[in-house]
């Protein structure tokens, strides 16, 4: 941090007044967005604010810090008025994010994480910013710039700079059908595709419990990776003494290479609205939560408009399309923690608390947010309610295979001649996403594919006519996850890969559990070296008894998952992990 930053300016805390009075009457659950307002009106959170945020909501001072110590993006020391964050994880790394992060520190004349000695910015080296496609991205405050070069910091800087769409394609259009046209689709364009015809249908002609019967055979389950039969929780929601009940969608999409629930939340809003509300129905809630992660800023504004379009067209509030049914979303911003994307940080995070994930059991769908019975699905799962509900269970069965039945959303990103979102129908093989769909391999012959996510395993040339479903993909040892898949050319250092992978999990491990906590930084800590050409007798085994150690014993899935793809490029390519393997 520079030491000859002019001085900050008085804290005048009449204003805050004003800032607060929405949310004292919430307590503790509003000091999220409460401290959101406060950054944004003095843009960071000194001592003087912070102890008026806890004052005002009841929260002792040493807790209003630990909320504020556990989020990226809320910060207690002053930063710059504009903050510029470069993602450096695989995809912006293999487009050159490194040399985007190094030509903007240099032209700043400030080392990443401090401040210029003028105090307008704030350089930080970003986790991804789910924008893959656009590789290399930029984030400055609230502005995404796609493509960055590492030749033009000036023009960066300045925001005169590409913002590109959405890149949809696919076999079939159904869940993205609204997407890829360059704005997001209004609630009259959303109504002239059949948007909001399954809620008619769903108050006017179906019991809750109807619903949910035909989501159950329907055979949904959840898109975020745990593949949990969505109308199995639903009913055990529905089903859970105690009351209120609450559903969330979970929109804190941070895995590095997935992007997809941007895309439907800034292209098509009202398909994830719609579906909240038909959750809501289903299991008997009155209120829902739309938890949409930190640096999706312009996702988040074009989600307010259309609860505000729904709310004038009588889908959300008190009986809504005059039913007896009433149901409201409350939108959420995370604050930079990867970890609330788990779902019961993610009601630590609503309650006002660190994004600690909490031991099960119990389980959501008895004792979730505030303890209450909760039903919580991303933004691709829900999506994909309306038209099962719409058409009929039976007709969403017809795509797909039996045991995977509907379409899904694959997002490509890396050496691929046409990165994007693609949705086709279970049981395509690999090779037709990546090669009809995305135009092949760029820059040298296939050398793998990072499959599921960062927490994935790697695909190579002998996976290419594995069919894309839950089950060819188990048999072949690949997750489905969050639908990455990440393309690395022959001419990438795959030791490199793995570093950034480590310190992806390293740096958003939560610290709870120890398995997690140190597994993740003795992890990255092997593979610096083996990146840097420093290989020791024995690293082979010290990374797998450190990835299985943090497997069975870590807390939640991060830590579960976090050494999979080390794990799994050790199988794959053995002669990376000794000297006789250099890049």
């Amino acid at each position: 941090m520079s030491s000859d930053l002019p001085a900050p300016p008085e804290f005048d805390l009449d204003p805050l007044v004003a800032i607060l009075n929405p949310y004292a009457p919430q307590g503790r659950s509003a000091l999220l967005p409460a401290l959101h307002a406060a950054q944004r009106r003095y843009g960071y959170l000194p001592e003087p604010v912070a102890a008026e945020v806890g004052r005002r909501l009841g929260v002792p001072l040493a807790d209003v810090y630990g909320v504020i110590d556990f989020y990226a993006l809320l910060y207690k020391e002053r930063v710059g008025e504009q903050i510029v964050r470069v993602c450096v994880d695989p995809p912006c790394a293999q487009a050159g994010g490194q040399q985007v992060l190094d030509s903007i520190s240099e032209h700043l004349e400030v080392e990443p994480g401090d401040i210029t000695s003028d105090g307008k910015w704030t350089l930080e080296r970003a986790p991804c910013l789910g924008r893959c496609e656009h590789a290399p991205v930029v984030l400055i405050n609230d502005l995404p710039l796609t493509h960055a070069k590492a030749d033009r910091p000036q023009a960066l800087l300045s925001g005169d700079w590409e913002q590109a769409s959405s890149q949809v394609g696919g076999d079939i259009r159904l869940l993205t059908g609204n997407c890829g046209k360059g704005a997001p689709a209004t609630i009259g364009e959303y109504e002239a595709a059949g948007g909001y015809a399954a809620l008619r249908k769903a108050v006017g002609e179906m019991a809750p419990t109807d619903v949910i019967e035909e989501i159950k055979a329907s055979g949904l389950v959840g898109r975020g990776g745990a593949a949990f039969p969505t109308g199995v929780k639903w009913e055990g929601a529905a089903g859970a003494p105690g009351d209120p009940k609450y559903v969330i969608c979970n929109a804190d999409e941070s895995e590095p290479g997935t992007f997809k629930d941007r895309v439907l939340l800034e292209d098509d809003p009202h398909s994830s609205l719609e579906g909240t509300i038909l959750a809501g129905y289903a299991v008997g809630a009155e209120v829902g939560y739309l938890y949409i992660r930190g640096e999706y800023r312009k996702a988040e504004n074009i989600v307010r408009n259309a609860i505000d379009e729904a709310r004038r067209q009588g889908y959300l509030g008190a009986n809504i399309l005059g039913s007896e049914f009433g149901f409201d979303i409350e939108i959420r911003s995370g604050a930079g923690a990867y970890i609330c994307g788990e779902e019961t940080a993610l009601f630590e995070s609503i309650e006002g608390k660190r994004g600690f994930p909490r031991i099960k059991p119990p389980f959501p769908t008895t004792h979730g947010l505030f303890g209450k019975p909760t039903v919580v699905n991303n933004v691709e799962t829900l999506a994909n309610v309306p038209l099962i509900i719409r058409g009929g269970s039976q007709a969403f069965r017809e795509r797909g295979t039996e045991e995977s039945p509907g379409t899904k959303l694959f997002c490509l990103s890396g050496d691929v001649a046409r990165p994007g979102l693609y949705e086709v129908e279970f049981g395509v093989p690999l090779r037709h996403l990546l090669e009809d769909l995305g135009g092949g391999v760029v820059g040298g012959e296939l050398q793998g594919i990072l499959f599921g996510g960062a927490a994935g395993a790697f695909a190579t040339a002998q996976h290419l006519d594995v069919k894309m479903t839950f089950e060819d993909l188990k048999e072949a040892g690949l997750p489905l996850g969050s639908g990455v898949v990440m393309v690395f050319n022959e001419a990438r250092d795959m030791r490199q890969v793995l570093r950034g992978l480590a310190h992806f999990f390293a740096d958003e491990s939560c610290g709870k559990c120890y398995p997690c906590q140190l597994g993740t930084q003795r992890q990255y800590e092997i593979l610096t070296e083996l990146a840097k050409g420093n290989y020791q007798p024995g690293d082979v085994e010290r990374l797998t008894d450190v990835g299985w150690t943090m497997t069975d014993a870590s807390l939640c899935g991060l830590g579960q998952t976090a050494a999979t793809a080390v794990l799994s490029a050790i199988d794959t390519w053995p002669e990376l992990f000794s000297g006789n393997g250099a890049q």
